[in-house]
């Protein structure tokens, strides 16, 4: 009996032969990763060089770490909290806090984080389904994140893109679950709006509302 073609063989039959010593099987699961790895470090950081070096450096960091890789989360998980990890001390350096967790390096205050208050509301003309369709739709939604700050960019990004759990996220980050499932709210909150005044049908706008009323 011969063996499943290399598309249909699962990540954990992948991680097993290459924590056996095989590096075709690595260079597969690389292969499966790679353009999704590049991705979330372009948007991290809107920089195509330092995203390569994430992605370089994850891969490098894989390579060292593989043998220690237990399972208990998805291979893709794993390796996009490494690529997260690299990330992150790219931003952090940039900013100058290296040793300053991204919570302390982008918070001001301590209540800097309340739900926002939108100033353009109105029905969406179609269903999330029939946006998706339309090829404008991912260069707008890429637009509006480019428009978050950092801290609630980066949570949308690993939660809402990438399929992060909240705790997953949080760990990332160096976050609280709570900070996170607020970060999360209001850049849902931005995106919405904005995606709104492409999206709204004008004829049904609403005036904006308080969230906390």
């Amino acid at each position: 009996m011969t063996d499943a073609p290399e598309t249909e063989v699962t990540d954990a039959t992948l991680v097993s032969r290459a924590q056996a010593g095989d590096l075709a099987a690595f260079e597969a699961l690389m292969a499966r990763h790679e353009r999704r790895v590049y991705a979330l470090a372009l948007r991290m950081l809107r920089n195509e060089h330092d995203a390569e070096d994430v992605a370089q450096q994850t891969f490098l960091s894989a390579v060292e770490g593989l043998a220690g890789f237990r399972g208990e989360a998805s291979f893709s998980t794993w390796i996009l909290r490494i690529a997260t990890y690299a990330a992150l001390k790219i931003i952090r350096k940039r900013n100058g806090l290296e040793l300053v967790s991204l919570d302390e390096a982008t918070d001001a205050t301590g209540d800097g984080d309340g739900v926002p208050h939108p100033e353009y509301i109105a029905d969406w003309r179609a269903s999330p389904e029939q946006l998706v369709a339309h090829n404008e739709t991912r260069q707008l939604i890429d637009a509006a994140l480019a428009e978050l700050d950092e801290k609630h960019r980066l949570v949308f990004l690993l939660r809402d893109v990438e399929g992060l759990s909240v705790r997953e996220t949080a760990e990332a980050l160096g976050l609280t679950e709570v900070n996170v499932k607020v970060r999360l709210l209001r850049a849902r909150l931005r995106l919405r709006e904005r995606l709104t005044r492409e999206f709204g049908d004008p004829a049904r706008r609403r005036e904006p509302h308080r969230h906390d009323e």
